[in-house]
């Protein structure tokens, strides 16, 4: 290596370090606790990680959510648990989740009997509460939050990890309404992703592969025309995909040195500031174009844990644990 490249990658050592100490910050237990776990490996029982996840329901973005819930065990209205977007008990247990509560703390375990009792479905899965049958998006996002919350081995989310088998695309993946674009299904993935390995069955374990085949034969973003939003890096993530989200699942299913994941990944870098930090592009990336026409009959209430185009603790520890399990 020349002199040069050993000053550039000095650089981003330093740079990774100082945004490290910046997630460590006793600020935002969440993060600290995420990232003492994804990116230092300390185990549950490290002191420090103890002390960051005992803090979450008091400090920070989880308690300010948690501080909202009705004495019900939910937000807004029991009338629906999925609207207003993005407000409602649905939205709200999906950020939670990514916050490292669990049902050890009674107030998740009561939303989380509601949702449950509300969003199983008979045919196995999950869906918005009016249906009659599993939706995709929800069931994916359902199924995701609660193996995170502890409910791995509930019947109810074993079902639905069952149903994903039984309505898979035969080209790979899932397709959202018959849509065809596989790409922006990632839902499912994300909940295997988080699914222990050891309750898989063989029908899961070829789902993921040939869902994972579309994927990489996509480069993670081929789809067609080039699609603006999938190089915007937002959250919350809810039912958005954009190339962080199909990095962040293909990494923690061991897809990441599939030569495929390169060009993916060489967004991921090129969108990193020279302090190791990456920006929040959007809160909800895809409103333009025909997205808007659709959501005529009643915007959407934004709901943001961080300010659009600046650095983001959540989007830095999301990026930076993708590049550790890289090595």
């Amino acid at each position: 290596m020349t002199e040069k490249g050993r000053g550039a990658r000095a650089r981003r050592s330093r740079a990774s370090g100082r945004a490290l100490d910046w997630l460590l910050e006793p600020d935002e237990p969440a993060i600290r606790y995420r990232a003492l776990k994804d990116l230092l490996h300390r185990s549950e029982d490290d002191p420090e990680v103890r002390e960051a996840q005992e803090e979450i329901p008091r400090v920070g973005w989880a308690a300010d959510i948690l501080r909202a819930q009705k004495p019900g065990g939910f937000w807004v209205s029991d009338e629906s648990l999925y609207r207003p977007k993005y407000l409602s008990t649905n939205w709200m247990l999906l950020v939670l989740s990514d916050l490292g509560l669990t049902r050890d703390d009674p107030r998740i375990a009561k939303a989380c009997d509601l949702w449950i009792a509300r969003y199983a479905a008979a045919d196995g899965g999950f869906g918005i509460e009016s249906a009659r049958t599993s939706h995709l998006c929800t069931a994916g996002n359902t199924a995701r939050a609660l193996v995170r919350f502890g409910y791995s081995d509930h019947p109810k989310v074993r079902s639905a990890f069952e149903w994903f088998v039984k309505t898979r695309d035969k080209n790979g993946g899932w397709s959202c309404f018959g849509s065809g674009r596989n790409l922006d299904s990632w839902e499912p993935m994300s909940a295997f992703a988080v699914y222990p390995r050891e309750k898989w069955t063989a029908g899961m374990e070829r789902a993921v592969e040939d869902a994972a085949e579309f994927y990489l034969q996509r480069n993670l973003h081929k789809q067609g025309e080039r699609y603006g939003p999938w190089y915007r890096f937002h959250y919350p993530v809810h039912y958005y995909y954009d190339l962080l989200v199909g990095l962040d699942f293909m990494t923690a299913l061991g897809y990441g040195d599939d030569p495929r994941m390169k060009y993916a990944l060489s967004v991921l870098k090129k969108k990193r500031r020279g302090d190791g930090r990456w920006v929040l592009d959007a809160v909800h990336p895809d409103l333009e174009g025909s997205v808007v026409k659709w959501y005529a009959k009643g915007m959407p209430t934004p709901f943001a844990l961080e300010a659009v185009g600046k650095p983001s603790k959540m989007i830095t520890l999301r990026a930076m644990r993708v590049l550790e399990r890289l090595g």
